[in-house]
């Protein structure tokens, strides 16, 4: 869990923004903010059909932006992860190559 300010937006419109983000560091990726679903707008996104699994933290649903322009699989989130995870349940991950994210302290 962090304090840290994170932004994030995709094709100008704010998707979310919090201080109470979860931070997790995987080996060979960058560093992901989970945001609580609370610090979400859910208004321009739409969960999507696609799901994964991951050994690590169980599955995976999807979300799309339904914006302008709009943009398919963005973010992602666990809605019943594994218990050592247990701490990102039902917050939202973003793409960074398909949002803009900006990490304030």
């Amino acid at each position: 869990r962090s304090s840290r300010h994170i932004r994030v937006e995709i094709g100008g419109t704010v998707v979310g923004e919090t201080r109470n983000p979860v931070l997790v560091f995987e080996t060979g990726l960058p560093t992901r903010y989970y945001l609580p679903p609370d610090d979400v707008d859910f208004s321009v996104l739409e969960e999507s059909e696609w799901r994964t699994s991951c050994p690590y933290k169980g599955t995976a649903r999807y979300w799309s932006f339904v914006g302008q322009p709009p943009a398919e699989n963005v973010a992602w989130s666990y809605p019943e992860p594994f218990a050592a995870v247990a701490d990102i349940e039902g917050y939202l991950c973003f793409y960074d190559d398909a949002a803009e994210i900006t990490v304030e302290d």
